[in-house]
């Protein structure tokens, strides 16, 4: 009984720690509005992109408190997301500069707005915790156990000055929403030795990953594949939106830090979570592959397509003398007849690179059909069937039924972590 109230206890606490993330970004939406500081391009984009990054986060975090309570990635997640999507800066604007600090939860404004180094430290932890909510073992266990407290406890000193401000009540914001008091010595220290921990801990957990992947195998191999497709989305995102965007735009209205800069970095960000929920709850692992293979295969497919379109039109446009409606619609018609055979001929490349487990089925299924057409023996056909369905499916185990005859011996096969039995 004991065991279903924890059960309970611990969806209840998911659920309203999720429903916290979700009005907090709800919030955030209706503050930009108010203080006239909307963070994505205007009120319809930063409602829309505010919920693509943090719904399918929110969702991930409360899934995976509520269906693994003791693995702390979940929790640490809602928190995360809780410090991030936090509107402290336009409260504060609306609170401290425009109602002279009436406004109930003011404090508490500044002691989210100063937990930033806890941010990163949560962020690290996530790291070293995936995927299974544990420290390395060995005679490692101790030494990582030792660093990872030590490590939450500098990030509760160093995001301890909101505590310390808002128990002092002399509160001052600048018009961007930051604290205007002046930052101690102290904690001048803490932020540089965050900062510092910071870089330090994401360079040695990125050169351990690559023995780690090597020596991988089964499904925490597949777990690492989400991790770093969920990671590596994220990096593009902020490469693009950050140096790229800015340097094709350069001032180009409307593509300023706050507009679609942003909106390219919480798109790419809410793709982290939702690999990582993927990869601790084990779900559908093996589907990644063919993921990658589909979105490879189609972005060729739409380049080189649209590339051959744009230029027919100009073809027709310039050289042949076809102008106008005429011209497009032959383009059109000869894209729909190119679609299916550029699509069979890119999908199969890509396969042969991102999706080898279909493109060995294929060729099995392909030699199979070869020796069937040269086979007139039953007993070498049953066996040589059986033993395709075995290499190319990988089942539990195969069985041929042949009619008035005896079913032959049943072949067993290992299926590898994560399927089911055909």
């Amino acid at each position: 009984m004991s065991t279903i109230w924890r059960a309970r206890a611990a969806t209840a606490a998911a659920v309203l720690l999720g429903v916290v993330a979700l009005g907090l970004g709800v919030a955030s939406v209706l503050l930009d509005h108010l203080t006239h500081q909307p963070g994505t391009g205007g009120w319809a984009a930063d409602t829309f992109l505010t919920t693509v990054g943090v719904v399918p986060a929110t969702a991930v975090g409360m899934l995976l408190a509520a269906r693994r309570p003791r693995n702390p990635i979940g929790w640490m997640l809602l928190a995360i997301i809780i410090l991030e999507v936090s509107p402290t800066a336009p409260y504060l604007i609306l609170d401290y500069r425009t109602h002279h600090g009436t406004l109930p939860l003011g404090w508490l404004a500044v002691v989210i707005e100063e937990c930033w180094p806890m941010f990163l430290v949560l962020v690290t932890l996530l790291l070293w915790l995936f995927p299974d909510g544990t420290l390395p073992t060995g005679r490692w266990h101790r030494a990582a156990s030792v660093a990872a407290v030590g490590w939450l406890l500098v990030g509760l000193a160093a995001s301890s000055r909101g505590v310390v401000l808002a128990a002092g009540g002399h509160i001052r914001i600048q018009a961007n929403g930051d604290l205007a008091s002046p930052l101690p010595g102290a904690f001048r220290v803490l932020n540089v030795v965050v900062i510092a921990g910071t870089l330090v801990s994401w360079t040695a957990w990125l050169g351990i990953q690559i023995p780690a992947y090597r020596h991988a195998r089964g499904e925490y191999r597949q777990q690492l594949k989400w991790l770093y497709s969920g990671a590596g989305l994220w990096v593009l995102s902020l490469i693009f939106g950050v140096f790229i965007a800015q340097l094709v735009a350069g001032n180009a209205p409307g593509w300023g830090d706050q507009a679609v800069v942003g909106a390219i970095v919480l798109l790419g960000t809410a793709a982290l979570p939702v690999c990582m929920g993927v990869a601790v709850l084990k779900y559908r692992l093996y589907e990644l592959n063919r993921v990658i293979s589909r979105v490879v295969s189609y972005t060729l497919i739409t380049a080189l397509l649209g590339g051959l379109f744009a230029g027919l039109i100009l073809l027709a446009t310039h050289v042949l003398p076809v102008k106008g409606s005429p011209a497009v619609a032959v383009a059109t018609l000869v894209i729909a007849a190119l679609f299916n055979p550029l699509r069979r001929r890119v999908q199969r490349a890509v396969d042969r690179r991102f999706n080898r487990a279909r493109y060995d089925a294929e060729a099995v299924v392909t030699g199979f059909t070869a020796r069937l057409r040269q086979t007139i023996d039953l007993d070498t056909l049953r066996d040589d069937l059986a033993s395709v369905v075995n290499e190319a499916f990988q089942p539990s185990h195969v069985s041929v039924w042949l009619p008035d005859d005896e079913p032959s011996a049943t072949v067993p096969a290992l299926a590898p972590p994560g399927t089911r039995p055909a």
